[in-house]
């Protein structure tokens, strides 16, 4: 307790600092990163950590070891202490400790059970505690187990990969629940990479999902038993005895609407709680944990913090449950984490062990792995804490009183809706994108809540709300001040009559019937290698090239953010055709850059919002000096274009969010 107090001095006399220094608060203010050391000879790329009652923390390796931390609170000396505890697994993607001291944890094709026999703190007993098959795949990677309330163990099963999700052996995509004696029962399917899952306190499990194959964006999914979270590679086993769900691949239709209104037609398909937009929130979205804290990490007890393994960062989730259904809003959190963030666990003392890895799977964290510890410092940041559905609008909860100037003023939001398709390519674009107007605001007597009036709303659509002028009873500006609702359901209640609005109608805009009438489907986007021609990205051959090019440089992507070849030389003033292999998993472009640029231009990328995905990740800039579409996985594109006159060290990028700063080349021009 007088930590909490000496923080809440050291950040008082921060903010009185900063507001002389004429600087805004920052996450770093609220919330601290520790960084645990790590001996240089140990590759400690996370899979699974466990807090044991002794105060050490036991983490799991991507290179098949289990280590026991000691101190890792950095106490006393400040410096932690690590010893093997097991090797010689196979990529174990989760750790759970037990009461007895052992642990449970799951390789590619088993939970393994692990015991200290003869308590010399080494594990001698590798015990094999339930198989499945695995068919050899890369990409057949298993989580867990998660302990639900009622003691059943939890573990999901990622698809294999062969150019798009599949599942290639038994189980693979699933949802499976096992008692304590080992008897499995499947329990969901539609999973393509579930990393991140987790029992509630109350028993309701949520899993986080993937970009991908018939996934638009990230997610967060409500399972229960028989449901089918979309991925349609998992029902090859839907007709096997012990399958609880039933639908058959062939029921589901591949058309490009909406998930929520395909649900409609399709019973069982469960669609998601909570969606991430995908660049807007995060990439690649891995572990959740519930704030049991009781207000030891701050305000937000109750909600749920969820990692992103590609942007190294924790975004935060209020749930709520209308008319049956699960719904809420994601907010940013946190950035700044030196990984890719797979697991977080909650320490002792109500702070977040997180742990990372970026191999294979890079990360904007510059390190290939770690462990840092985030510590609220007492200080409450001026956030939205809550959003609630109204049956006219939206319902924002402050974490501080607001000047109630600014909450009632409608020039200081913004709110958007949008959607994804449904369909079996790789993500989506955002789709049926159109404004909300606001008709009317109620700021509450304690400057806590404003009840905002909405013009419309459209169900099964992402809520975009943007606050960016409100401030604080103090002064503060919001520390975070977008989030993103999806809307399943409309609350029952009194609406506030029309007669009562205080806004004008806005001027009428005009809208297309698809982005009015959610459930009209949208036209198929057209193929990247066969959109329009522009002055920089040229990809027919010119005409005078009478002789064809001077040089052809091809060049791929392999796993891990990266270009197959990280140099090319070319002549000043040559003619190039230059073809562009997506060998990834991932979507990704091309784009070449003037020398010096091409972090601002990366970083220009991820502010275009809303209209990235039409604009290709592609910022409008003279720096830009030829490109690729984003490119679906698998896929090719040819540019045609005349190499810079000017000698020097150019670059080529790839500009899809989150993926500039590992994911660069350099292309030198020679006279």
């Amino acid at each position: 307790m007088k930590k909490i107090f000496l923080y809440s001095f050291i950040l008082s006399f921060a903010s009185l600092v900063s507001q002389a220094q004429n600087r805004p608060m920052t996450e770093e203010d609220y919330y601290r990163i520790v960084t645990l050391p790590v001996p240089e000879n140990i590759q400690l790329e996370i899979g699974g950590l466990s807090v044991l009652p002794d105060g050490r923390l036991a983490a799991s390796t991507r290179r098949g070891e289990v280590w026991m931390i000691n101190n890792p609170y950095l106490k006393g000396s400040g410096q932690p202490t690590y010893k093997r505890f097991a090797h010689g697994l196979h990529e174990p993607l989760g750790l759970l400790y037990r009461p007895d001291g052992s642990f449970l944890l799951s390789q590619r094709g088993e939970i393994t059970h692990l015991v200290d026999s003869d308590g010399d703190g080494v594990a001698d007993v590798y015990e094999s505690f339930y198989k499945w098959p695995l068919s050899g795949n890369y990409h057949e990677y298993s989580y867990g187990p998660v302990l639900a309330p009622n003691g059943d163990l939890l573990v999901t099963l990622n698809l294999g990969w062969i150019g798009h999700g599949a599942s290639l052996s038994k189980w693979r995509g699933w949802l499976l629940k096992f008692d304590d004696k080992a008897n499995m029962k499947p329990i969901a399917t539609g999973l393509r990479s579930p990393a991140g899952y987790i029992a509630l306190k109350n028993g309701e499990v949520f899993y986080t999902e993937n970009q991908g194959d018939w996934v638009g964006s990230g997610r967060m999914t409500h399972l229960e038993t028989g449901d089918f979270a979309g991925n349609a590679e998992g029902l090859v086993w839907s007709q096997d005895p012990e399958s609880p769900v039933k639908l058959k691949q062939t029921d589901i239709p591949d058309t490009g609407e909406p998930m929520y209104e395909v649900a409609k037609r399709v019973p069982g398909l469960k669609v998601p709680a909570v969606w991430f937009p995908h660049t807007l929130m995060g990439i690649s979205t891995s572990d959740i944990a519930e704030d049991l804290t009781k207000g030891a990490f701050g305000p937000f007890e109750g909600q749920l913090f969820v990692g992103d393994q590609g942007h190294s960062k924790i975004m935060r989730v209020m749930l709520e449950k209308v008319k049956g259904r699960w719904q809420g809003i994601c907010f940013p959190f946190r950035e700044g984490f030196q990984s890719g963030i797979l697991r977080m666990v909650w320490g002792l003392d109500g702070s977040m062990f997180v742990g990372q890895t970026s191999r294979g799977w890079s990360a904007t964290g510059k390190d290939p792995f770690g462990v840092q510890r985030l510590v609220w410092t007492g200080q409450t940041p001026f956030e939205m804490k809550t959003v609630r559905s109204m049956p006219d609008g939206f319902e924002v909860e402050f974490t501080l009183p607001v000047n109630k100037k600014t909450a009632q003023d409608p020039a200081s939001y913004q709110f958007n809706s949008f959607t994804y398709k449904y369909h079996h390519i790789y993500g989506s674009p955002i789709i049926n994108a159109s404004e909300r107007a606001i008709r009317h605001i109620v700021v509450s007597e304690n400057g806590l809540k404003a009840r905002i009036v909405l013009d419309s709303l459209k169900l099964g659509y992402i809520h975009e709300i943007k606050a960016e002028g409100i401030r604080s009873a103090a002064g503060l500006p919001l520390l975070h001040n977008v989030g993103y609702y999806t809307l399943n359901e409309i609350a029952d209640g009194d609406k506030i009559p029309a007669s009562q609005w205080t806004v004008a109608a806005p001027k009428p805009v005009a809208e297309t019937a698809a982005a009015h009438a959610g459930h009209t489907m949208p036209a198929p986007a057209p193929s990247a290698s066969k959109g329009p021609s522009s002055a920089k990205r040229n990809v027919e051959q010119p005409v005078d090239w009478t002789n064809g090019p001077d040089q052809v440089v091809t060049l791929g992507t392999v796993p891990g953010l990266k270009f197959d070849i990280t140099q090319v030389q070319v002549k000043a003033g040559s003619k190039i055709k230059w073809v562009f292999n997506n060998n990834d998993d991932m979507l990704h472009n091309c784009v070449i850059v003037k020398p010096g640029t091409a972090n601002p231009i990366g970083e220009a990328a991820i502010k275009l919002g809303l209209k990235g995905p039409d604009m290709q990740y592609v910022p409008k800039s003279s720096n830009v000096l030829f490109h690729t579409n984003i490119l679906q996985p698998e896929t090719s594109e040819i540019i045609y274009f005349t190499a810079p006159a000017e000698p020097g060290e150019y670059t080529f990028l790839c500009t899809f969010p989150g993926h500039h700063t590992l994911m660069q080349g350099k292309l030198k021009v020679t006279k």
